[in-house]
Parts: structure tokens; C-alpha cells; sequence
């Protein structure tokens, strides 16, 4: 064992107890340093050892996690529900008045007055305008003293037919002469009905005189003034109205005319609610019904033309307006709905992937039904326990194991109607 340098002391001089202890103490102090050191670069290099191993290991482990997720397609999942039994329809209508009628002069003449300008509301039989016909009341006058002539003549000759008869019978005169006076009486009374036929003619025409309204509605147009000279069914006086004196219409009540698409067309008959909307009127509606329909599919449009009444006793809708008819279409047996996204469009038809046993996807053919928009409705091809894929990729194929990265809550009608 090696004994350690002792400090050199002065001649004459021994070390002391203190002295011993203070040698002792710097003989330990120095070899502890000689340890510390090849400690703390041993704890240095384990440090930068772990700094270059801890992050490759944790890049090792995930490229192997990317890799497994990478290994089969990752797709979302939903659970088809069922479509709701109601959905409405919206369509552009045509509103119309309920009764329109152009007037015109059924006899010839002047036009004396007219009482109703446009915008005047007027009833049915309601006086428009009288018309100047002094021609027609002159032969109104003739045919009645032609009718009284015949029913002279008729009596005279029925008389005469009376008494010949009566001489016959007691062989004063002969057959062929009572019966040529019989004759003569039934002539006579042919005339007479012919007078009186003239009668009721010319006298329809002299009521013709005064032009009425046919039924309760709004004067939209005027197209005669006083003086003016119309004709029966003709051209009257003012040559820019093309015959007609007067337009009317029935405003309280109006039909609005929808096509129905022929996919919807089953589902609206007599009594379907309805309601209108229009830009004039933001969030107010007009209730209305299904009047009737033309129960045949047009063949150039494919559409079914559907008239919808509506009341309109406030004049607020306006004849000749566009508006928005909404349609509550009612299914009794409402079938499965399923996304868009869901949907692929192959050669064979549109499908649907759905996940199989295992994880495997199995490619079912489904036939498309109601139309909602970012949803629509299967009608056949798809069962209620299916998990179908959403937003499959155009290149996934049937029989393909997938892994289910999230499950999608069913949507209900509320959610995206």
C-alpha cells in the first residue's frame, strides 16, 4: 500500500494529533475527486445515449401504428333510419282568378252609358253600360203587331175549322172541305207560334241593350266610352279592345295551377293541405287545398297539373302573381333514408356499402324513392341493422376489409329537413 506524501516538516519539529487529523481529511478529499469525475462522464454519455435512442424508438412505434392503420381502409359508419311519413313539396304556382269572362255586345248598337270603370267591384246581374239599339226596338215593335196579326188570323181559322166540322156531320158539306179548313186552323197557328218566337227573340236581343256582370268580381278592364259603336260579336267602335267591352274577374276566391312531379304524383289528391308563400307577403301564409286534379300525366313535361283553391277575401293575393306553393305530401308505409354521400353510382344502379361479417364490405343495389334534399329515402335494397358506409371512395370494392374509425348518430327528419 502506498503511503501518501506528507508535507514536509520543519527539523527539530513531530506532527501533532491536529496536524495527523487535517492530513487525514485532504487524503479523502482527494479521491473522492478521483471518482466524481468518471461518474459524471458516465452520467453525460447515458444522457446522450437516451437522447438519441428514446425518439427513434418512438418514431419506430409510430410508423408501425401508421402502418396498421394504413393496412385496411378506414371508413365512417351510420345506421339508416326511417324517412319521415311527411314532406313537403315546394313548387312554383300561377295565381289565377277563379272565374274570368270578357264581355262583349250581343246586339248592335250605340254605347248610351257605362256605369263601372276598372277597379270597380260589381254583382252578378250588376248594370255595366246600355246600349242604343233604336233599329232593334222598331222591329221588336213590328214582330209584335206580326204576332197579333197571326193570332187574328189563327182565330178566325180555328173558328171556321170549328163550324165546318160541325156541318160535316150532317153531310152539308163535304170531307175534303172540312178538312182543308182544319188545315187552313193549323196553319194559321204555326204562324202565330213563329210571331211569337220572333217575339222572344228580338225581345232577348232588346235586354241585350243593357250589359250586366255574370258574376260577383273586379272590373280589370274598360274598353269602350260613350258613343262608341259595337256590334253584335263583332268589332266594336273603339278599334284597339278587339271586341271586348269589359274583362271580369272572381277575386275572392282564387285557383293557383302547380305540375307535380310524376315521383310525387301519387302522393297528392283532392284535400292535400297546402299553403302559399309570396315575396310581397315575407312569413305570412295562405292556407289552401287540393281542389282537383287533371289525373293524367302531361306527356311533354311529365308533370300532373294540380289546381289549388284558395280564399281570398282580403284581396290580398293578387290574380296573375307568382307564388311558392308548399305541398305536405303524406307516405303511409315511409321506407329507410340514407345520406347521399352514402350513395355510389355504378353501371349495374346506385348502390351502398354496407359493412359485412369480419369487417368486409358487402355492395347492396338499392332503388332510389322521396328526394330531401342532402338525404333521401331507399325504397328497397337496404335493412334497418345494416352499417352503411359514408362517403365510400369510388374505388372500394365488395368483399374489402375495412376498419370502422367512428360511428355516426342517426339523423332524424328534424336534422336536415
Amino acid at each position: 500500500m502506498t503511503t501518501p506524501n506528507l508535507p514536509d516538516l520543519p527539523s527539530g519539529h513531530e506532527p501533532t494529533p491536529r496536524t495527523n487529523l487535517a492530513l487525514s481529511s485532504a487524503a479523502t478529499t482527494r479521491g473522492r475527486r478521483r471518482f466524481v469525475l468518471p461518474m459524471a462522464l458516465a452520467a453525460v454519455a447515458a444522457a446522450l445515449l437516451a437522447i438519441g435512442i428514446v425518439p427513434r424508438l418512438h418514431a419506430s412505434t409510430a410508423l408501425t401504428q401508421q402502418v396498421d392503420a394504413q393496412r385496411y381502409l378506414s371508413v365512417e359508419a351510420l345506421t339508416p333510419t326511417r324517412a319521415p311519413a311527411s314532406q313537403e313539396l315546394l313548387l312554383p304556382g300561377s295565381v289565377m282568378p277563379f272565374a274570368d269572362a270578357a264581355i262583349y255586345a250581343r246586339t248592335s248598337g250605340y254605347i248610351q252609358h257605362w256605369y263601372m270603370d276598372i277597379g270597380a267591384k260589381v254583382s252578378a246581374g250588376q248594370t255595366l253600360a246600355d246600349i242604343q239599339t233604336p233599329e232593334l226596338d222598331a222591329q221588336l215593335r213590328q214582330a209584335r203587331a206580326d204576332e197579333a196579326n197571326a193570332k187574328a188570323n189563327y182565330s178566325f181559322a180555328s173558328s171556321t175549322a170549328q163550324r165546318w166540322q160541325t156541318m160535316l156531320q150532317t153531310q152539308s158539306v163535304s170531307q175534303q172541305d172540312a178538312n182543308a179548313k182544319t188545315s187552313d186552323s193549323a196553319a194559321k197557328l204555326a204562324a202565330w207560334q213563329a210571331a211569337q218566337a220572333n217575339v222572344a227573340r228580338l225581345s232577348e236581343l232588346v235586354s241585350y241593350e243593357k250589359v250586366t256582370a255574370p258574376f260577383n268580381g273586379v272590373i280589370t278592364a274598360r274598353n269602350v266610352d260613350v258613343g262608341a259603336l259595337v256590334t253584335a260579336g263583332g268589332s266594336p267602335g273603339i278599334a284597339a279592345n278587339g271586341g271586348e267591352l269589359f274583362h271580369i274577374q272572381q277575386t275572392d276566391r282564387l285557383r293557383v295551377f302547380v305540375d307535380v312531379p310524376q315521383n310525387d304524383a301519387q302522393s297528392v289528391a283532392p284535400g292535400t293541405k297546402v299553403y302559399l308563400t309570396t315575396q310581397q307577403y315575407p312569413g305570412r301564409r295562405f292556407d289552401a287545398t287540393v281542389a282537383r286534379s287533371s289525373d293524367a300525366i302531361d306527356p311533354v313535361s311529365r308533370t300532373l297539373r294540380v289546381e289549388v283553391d284558395v280564399d281570398n277575401r282580403d284581396g290580398a293575393l293578387l290574380p296573375g302573381a307568382y307564388a311558392q306553393v308548399h305541398l305536405a305530401l303524406v307516405t303511409a308505409h315511409p321506407a329507410l333514408e340514407a345520406p347521399v354521400s352514402a350513395l355510389l353510382f355504378r353501371p349495374d344502379g346506385v348502390t351502398v356499402a354496407v359493412i359485412g361479417k369480419d369487417d368486409k364490405v358487402q355492395l347492396k343495389t338499392v332503388t332510389i324513392g322521396r328526394d330531401f334534399g342532402t338525404y333521401v329515402e331507399v325504397a328497397t335494397g337496404l335493412d334497418a341493422t345494416d352499417r352503411v358506409i359514408n362517403n365510400p371512395g369510388d374505388a372500394i370494392s365488395d368483399g374489402e376489409t375495412v376498419r370502422v374509425s367512428s360511428v355516426q348518430a342517426p339523423a332524424t327528419s328534424a336534422t336536415h329537413s
